[in-house]
């Protein structure tokens, strides 16, 4: 079905994936809305494809994003437990879906974007800063990039007065194949929280399922299998 989706223009792509049942909450077409996918992809913007941005890295087709975005919505919107959601974005390559959670994060979230190359992340900080909107989330510092390995996951301080939210996050999306989930990114997680990742089935990689973990108010960790996938890998940097 996501071959059919692709458009002439953003909002015909958007409207393509509502139309096709691949975005299924008001809530997330507007956000996908809110972002021309063209200050993120080098070519073919309105593809529902991957791209390649360089680095041996991809931006994932768009309803892959948008998968991910509606298996994580409750986790991602703010609410009363949550009024403050902190999302990291594991691999945020060109910075796409890490601006697409930032429209849903509500005014008070915080979405980190992390990379491995420091190439990426000057590239998901440029992109961005290409509409008024992307800026205006920069500079007030609702999202931020960073350089590290996703593997570990990520320690962003809280804000001023916002320090007894705690420095976890309420949601972990990782956009590359993990061997197994690293157990850093499930110590980071919030009770509750939401992590979605793709990890290998196999020893060489060539067969991976994304999983969506969920940490209850407990601490209990339950997983679920969801869909098969292609993902490059999460990796040292070069």
């Amino acid at each position: 079905m996501a071959w059919t989706c692709s458009g002439t223009s953003n909002t015909a792509l958007i409207d393509n994936m509502w139309k096709n049942g691949l975005i299924t909450d008001a809530r997330v077409k507007e956000a996908f809305l809110k972002v021309d996918r063209a200050h993120y992809s080098p070519s073919m913007p309105y593809q529902d494809s991957p791209q390649p941005i360089g680095h041996h890295a991809t931006i994932s087709a768009p309803h892959m994003h948008a998968a991910a975005i509606e298996h994580m919505l409750s986790y991602i919107l703010p609410s009363s437990t949550s009024p403050a959601p902190r999302v990291l974005d594991v691999g945020s390559g060109s910075g796409y879906l890490t601006h697409v959670l930032a429209e849903l994060v509500g005014d008070r979230g915080l979405v980190v974007g992390l990379e491995h190359i420091e190439a990426l992340k000057v590239l998901g900080e440029t992109n961005m800063g290409k509409s008024a909107e992307g800026r205006r989330l920069l500079e007030s510092g609702k999202v931020r990039f960073r350089v590290g390995d996703g593997r570990k996951g990520w320690h962003e301080a809280a804000r001023e007065g916002e320090e007894a939210l705690g420095k976890g996050w309420d949601v972990i999306h990782v956009g590359a194949s993990a061997v197994q989930v690293p157990p850093q990114l499930l110590e980071q997680m919030k009770a509750p929280g939401c992590m979605f990742i793709p990890v290998d089935d196999d020893e060489g990689g060539y067969s991976q399922h994304v999983w969506r973990i969920e940490k209850d108010g407990n601490g209990e960790v339950t997983r679920k299998k969801l869909f098969g996938v292609r993902y490059v890998p999460l990796t040292d940097a070069p």
